[in-house]
């Protein structure tokens, strides 16, 4: 039969990918190599894996059942490949990591040159995606989360946590005031998120003891938007230490109602999927991350 791992990799690439024209690119192949790679699988197990249809394809009992196996496969070699890395304390190979935009841009990127100085075979593939994404689905081997979990089917390893306070920029504040306590917010142009909701709640607690739930003056799905808005002088802005510490050792962004801020930390993991042991790639560039953060956070 001699299947080969590019067979059973093509047939994973196109089920996550969901069609055969995504698997191609992803593979950097052409759509009709990645098709006649896939039609000579099934010739070898002589029988059909995938139905194809004009919108989407769907697996056959047989493809179920093969893809099972194919993981396992695929699974089985890269961990040959990192147990023989291991043996040269050297792990190797690629690793996927997914990441919001704001993390990446501000804690990942800037973290990237010393790991690879340390870890030079092991290959880096940065994604960012603003929610929750399947790791399976998306071919993620490592995703690094803000905020309390929820997933109880994905393995997690905190990596350090990051404080979230009020601030504006000194222009900002110049013009429109400083507010000394919580209910002068009222008069101020306030900066928060389209969704989640949750996260126009700030640390804050209000005349009668409650949490202080904001309604934006000016909102966004994008924390880094926040960020640029809040520096152009648009209004006062809740975020998080990892995005913001540079801007206020700066003074470009300078804590707000600092006495009213009731401390709250958001957790930061790394969530992974994996039935064994955490892979030596993983592994490497979770501690290497975490050790990096240290305990203070980014408290700087």
């Amino acid at each position: 039969m001699n299947i080969t791992l590019d067979e059973i990799q093509n047939f994973i690439a196109v089920v996550d990918a969901g069609s055969i024209t995504s698997a191609a690119q992803q593979l950097d192949q052409t759509v009709s190599a990645a098709s006649r790679t896939l039609g000579r699988l099934e010739q070898k197990l002589q029988t059909t894996l995938i139905r194809r249809t004009t919108r989407r394809i769907e697996l056959t009992d047989e493809g179920e059942a093969f893809l099972e196996r194919a993981r396992d496969i695929i699974a089985a070699v890269e961990g040959a490949e990192e147990a023989m890395a291991t043996r040269r304390s050297r792990p190797a190979g690629r690793l996927r990591v997914d990441a919001a935009t704001p993390f990446m841009l501000h804690v990942v990127a800037p973290l990237v040159a010393g790991y690879r100085e340390r870890f030079p075979d092991v290959e880096l593939e940065l994604h960012t995606s603003e929610g929750y994404i399947d790791l399976l689905e998306r071919r993620t081997d490592v995703a690094l989360r803000i905020g309390r979990l929820k997933d109880s089917t994905l393995h997690a390893k905190a990596i350090g946590s990051s404080r979230i306070r009020l601030l504006a920029s000194p222009a900002y504040l110049e013009k429109h005031g400083t507010p000394r306590k919580v209910a002068d917010l009222d008069a101020h142009a306030l900066l928060g998120f389209t969704e989640p909701d949750a996260l126009n709640e700030w640390p804050l607690l209000d005349a009668k003891r409650q949490p202080v739930h904001i309604k934006p003056t000016i909102s966004t799905s994008s924390g880094e938007t926040l960020r640029h808005l809040a520096l152009g002088g648009n209004g006062i802005v809740c975020l998080s230490d990892f995005m913001t510490w540079e801007d206020r050792r700066a003074g470009t962004l300078v804590e707000v109602l600092p006495k009213q801020n009731v401390e709250h930390r958001q957790p930061i993991n790394a969530v992974y999927y994996r039935n064994t042991a955490i892979s030596a790639r993983i592994a490497s560039f979770v501690n290497y991350l975490a050790e990096a953060i240290g305990e203070n956070g980014f408290n700087r």
